[in-house]
């Protein structure tokens, strides 16, 4: 500075390959933790000193110029700062530019989004740097509305990029927004419908965030855009990230005081708007608004309904009484339909033998069954009935509804219905029920009631045990102990049909149903379907037969391009491996295991989805624990 200041020249390019030798080795914490505070103090109100930062990053050379630039933006504490320390650089050098509008927006994603604010704010402080921000922007967008991108790309990735545009989109001015308005809606309407059309729920939502955005900014004064879905944490950040408060363009020669007074002025605590909407409402005087009153309202005298009682309607109790009520269509019955919709499980339950005389029927009415009035809790009401009904009488029902499933004039979440209410019903089959057999830890004990037998010494160690536990006493409080009845696997007998009618068709496209094309998200529901199916299926007799048939599916089905339904596969795999004895698989699909085994390594080292590299490492994991015990156990 000295040399400077008299009027010398000097160099300080050494200094700058010393920076970037330094960055390059992984020190980029010690040096420049050190290096940018200080600087941030020195280039306040000096601007030689912000020429002498401009200098030192400039002539640090290319190959070293991503991790200088990197260290900069993750240690600047705000786009103003960064902007002093790196002036123009993204201007003047290419490497630069491309490190910072492509390389760390596109091609990476683990940044933190406070990196992102410095980042992109750092580029809207500069009228030549606009222009870069501007086109950032278009590439974020052509990326976002990408089908292509949002089928290939982890959902990190996706996340990275949405919150990347709209902290572009709060750096806009309406200028800015005017000249470009078309553009945005094209992308907008490109980018909501490839993340519609996704099967994940957080790519879902994070296109109706973003569309929401766009829309806000694009339509001013009209309409906007309105989704609905359920807001958590995430979707509260990405909407604050809309409404940042802009970053201030700092003059070097300006001393800290007097910005501080100047940002602080310009910024006005109570917005005109509010204050006009306060005064806008008039208040009417109590006079006038009693003489607008109707006169002749002071004759009518209010009826005293404290005594009123709301009629209740009786439910039916016989099952085909129920099935006349659904399928009724007089509009005076609604109150009994709502009773007969509350009533239906029970009744099912408590009539086996009546449900199973129309099981199929009933089960046909359930599927059809639409709401007539605004119940509460309907469609858990309809899908506990359509359980009840499948549990009680399996094997018909369970064929009506896997052969529906396939069949035309269905809507996708009928589709979708069947698929669940088949799950629910094969686990309510598979285990076992809880009786009504409750001890409690203050009861008294009944008597041990000895088995019949003309030996008795047989006993003698269940008599020795009751006599221990009689004696014993147990500091126990509160909750009752459920004894579960042993009975056999519900699920045995049937598994079979809820499995394979489900696995056979799924590659024969319909009219409206293609599983294999748009229609992905209920494939998707139907492969978790199938791994569920076949993990109840564990100690079944069709068990091993599943498995093949399973392992075929999820073999044609290995490369999906949707990730929903690729951790649905590895799900299915996960299942057979739990499900099916380790001996079978051994002996009846060795190849394919190992077939199977290299693609679950090739999954975990090169699949973008998290799930699915998270979801393949596990199963590599169980197979070799498998292998491990069954090479322990004695032959």
């Amino acid at each position: 500075v000295c040399f400077i200041l008299g009027g010398l020249d000097c160099s300080i390019s050494f200094v700058s390959h010393v920076l970037g030798k330094v960055c390059i080795h992984g020190r980029q914490k010690e040096i420049l933790g050190v290096l940018v505070p200080r600087l941030t103090d020195l280039t306040k109100s000096d601007c030689i000193w912000q020429r002498i930062c401009w200098r030192l990053v400039e002539c640090v050379p290319d190959r070293w110029m991503e991790a200088v630039v990197l260290g900069f933006v993750q240690r600047a504490p705000g786009a103003d700062v960064l902007s002093r320390l790196l002036g123009s650089l993204v201007v003047k050098n290419k490497k630069a530019q491309f490190v910072v509008t492509q390389k760390m927006l596109l091609l990476q994603y683990g940044h933190t989004t406070a990196m992102l604010q410095n980042l992109l704010g750092y580029l809207s402080l500069d009228s030549l740097r606009r222009t870069l921000l501007f086109r950032v922007l278009q590439e974020l967008l052509e990326t976002w509305s990408s089908s292509s991108a949002v089928k290939h790309s982890p959902a990190e990735q996706q996340l990275y990029i949405s919150k990347a545009i709209l902290i572009c989109l709060s750096h806009l001015k309406e200028p800015e927004i005017e000249s470009c308005r078309q553009e945005l809606l094209t992308s907008m309407m490109e980018g909501v419908q490839c993340h519609l059309d996704s099967s994940l729920p957080q790519l879902r939502r994070l296109g109706m965030v973003v569309a929401e955005a766009i829309s806000l900014k694009i339509n001013t004064e009209g309409p906007v855009l309105k989704f609905e879905y359920e807001e958590d944490d995430e979707t509260r950040e990405l909407k604050s990230l809309l409404v940042q408060t802009p970053s201030f363009c700092v003059v070097p020669s300006l001393p800290d005081d007097d910005r501080n007074e100047k940002t602080g002025a310009a910024v006005p605590l109570v917005p005109e708007s509010n204050e006009k909407s306060h005064t806008a409402a008039p208040v009417m005087p109590d006079e006038e608004s009693d003489a607008e009153l109707d006169s002749d309202d002071d004759d009518l005298i209010p009826y005293d309904m404290s005594e009123d009682k709301e009629l209740k309607i009786k439910a039916p109790v016989y099952i085909r009484d129920c099935i006349e009520v659904l399928t009724g269509s007089r509009s005076e019955d609604v109150n009994k339909w709502e009773a007969t919709v509350k009533a239906l499980e029970s009744l099912v339950r408590k009539n086996p033998a009546a449900t199973r005389e129309v099981s199929v029927e009933l089960a046909k009415i359930l599927l059809h069954l639409e709401e007539k009035t605004c119940i509460e809790g309907f469609e858990e009401l309809r899908q506990r009935a359509q359980v009840a009904v499948l549990t009680t009488d399996p094997i018909p029902v369970a064929k009506y509804l896997t052969s529906q499933f396939y069949s035309l004039n269905y809507s996708l979440r009928q589709r979708m219905d069947i698929l669940d209410v088949l799950v629910l019903a094969a686990q309510e089959l598979s285990c076992p029920k809880f009786h009504g057999k409750t001890k409690h830890s203050g009861a008294q004990k009944p008597c041990i009631q000895l088995l019949p037998g003309s030996d008795s010494s047989k006993d003698w160690r269940r008599i020795v045990d009751e006599r221990i536990k009689s004696k014993t006493r147990r500091f126990t409080t509160g909750q009752s102990c459920v004894e579960l009845a042993s009975r056999p696997n519900e699920f045995n007998s049937v598994a079979g049909y809820f499995f394979f009618p489900l696995i056979q068709h799924f590659d024969r496209p319909l009219t409206t149903f293609d599983l294999l094309g748009e229609d992905h998200l209920v494939l998707g529901r139907l492969v978790h379907t199938l791994a569920v199916l076949m993990y109840l299926a564990v100690n079944t007799v069709a068990v091993t037969a599943m498995g093949k048939a399973l392992l075929e599916f999820v073999w044609a089905l290995r490369f999906h391009t949707d990730s929903y339904v690729r951790q649905g596969l590895l799900s299915c795999i996960s299942s057979l491996l739990l499900s099916v004895p380790m001996e079978q698989i051994l002996a009846d699909m060795t190849e394919e295991l190992l077939e199977t085994q290299s693609w679950l390594g090739d999954v975990m080292e090169k699949d973008p989805d998290g799930d699915c590299r998270r979801l393949a490492l596990q199963n590599l994991l169980l197979m070799e624990n498998l292998k491990k015990k069954l090479e322990a156990a004695p032959s």
